[in-house]
This record gives C-alpha cells, structure tokens and sequence, in this order.
C-alpha cells in the first residue's frame, strides 16, 4: 500500500473543507443567511443530475459532476469574485490559476492533473461538458435569487444588462432552461428587484 499516496489525498481532503467557509453573494432560499461554495458545488451535482435532459448536446455526467465540484476551490486562495464585481473580475484569472497550482498541487500526481484538467476545461467553456457546466454554474443563483425574492439582486442594484451579458451562451446550451430563466429576470424587472436597462 502507497501511504504516501493516501496521506497525500487526506491532506486535500481536510483543506478542501476550507471551501465552506468560502460565501458567495447569493442568498438561501430562505433568505436566512448567504451560501458557501461547498454547499454551492453540491447544488450544481445535483442539478447536473437532474437536468442533463435539456441539453442541447450530448454531455458525461462522470466529467461533469466532478468538474462542478471542483471548479471553485480555488477560491480557498482566491476568494469569490462576484459576477458583476468589475474590479474582482479583472484579477480574478491570475489569483485562480495560482490558486489552482497550489490546490491540485497537493495531490499525487495523477489525480492532481485530472482535477487540473477539468479545472481548466471548465474556465475554457469550449466543450459540451464545460458549457453545461457553465450553464448549471449561472442557473443555479437565478434559481436562488427568484426564491428569496430578488433579496442579493437588489443589494447589489444588478441591471438587466448585466444578467444577460452574464448568460449570453446558456442559450446554446439549452434553449428551454434558457426560456425559465428569462422568466425569471422579467418577472423581477416588474417587480423592482433587477434595474431595466434594456426598455426602448
């Protein structure tokens, strides 16, 4: 038995649970407090699941659960950029890549690069597997925002502009949760929880 291999793979496993102290913009739905990135990785697995009938292109369920669940532990080092966050975003790519290195570094070898990989996919967002991904990854917080009364929306006077500039290849990916989720932003336009900055 390689020992070294498995303390290698409990060390990642024990700093990994730092992603749960890790809190992102979006509420619950309850509206009690903001989720973390561990619980908003597991949302995205499960939504994988139970969703990839709506893809517009044939997807693996065995690349992309893992390739949710990992695609923000960098922010353990990186910290969570909020989408519309201007200056966050300009940095965000170099605080991640090193994040990145550092994080998958920690395993042995071969399941670090395999990690890695579809790390990198992901932020490519070419393949069908990534672009569903991304798909799930924009959904899931509309989802949120809608269910707790456009609660993170209003915080952060999020313009509509923005939202779909945000999600402007989800239709690619799926045209039907696309249409839901346009659903949802007009339906916070009327009621004042989205600035409308896209009326003639």
């Amino acid at each position: 038995m390689d020992m070294e291999r498995l303390k290698k793979q409990m060390e990642f496993i024990v700093e990994i649970d730092k992603v749960k102290n890790i809190f992102r913009q979006t509420y619950l739905a309850d509206r009690g407090r903001k989720e973390n990135d561990a619980e908003h990785s597991w949302h995205l697995a499960l939504m994988a699941v139970l969703l990839k009938e709506y893809s517009s292109e044939e997807v693996d369920l065995s690349r992309v659960v893992p390739m949710v669940l990992v695609h923000d532990l960098v922010e353990i080092d990186a910290g969570d950029t909020y989408a519309y966050d201007a200056a966050g975003v300009s940095t965000q790519k170099e605080r991640e890549n090193q994040a990145a290195d550092r994080i998958f570094g920690m395993l042995p070898a071969d399941q670090g690069e395999w990690l890695r990989n579809l790390w990198d996919e992901f932020e490519a967002y070419e393949t069908p597997d990534a672009k569903f991904a991304h798909l799930l990854d924009n959904c899931q917080p509309l989802l949120l925002n809608d269910a707790s009364n456009g609660l993170s929306w209003e915080e952060h006077q999020v313009k509509k502009s923005q939202i779909y500039r945000r999600n402007q290849r989800v239709p690619e990916t799926s045209g039907v949760i696309w249409e839901y989720m346009q659903s949802l932003i007009e339906k916070h336009v009327k009621l004042g929880h989205i600035i409308d900055d896209m009326s003639e």
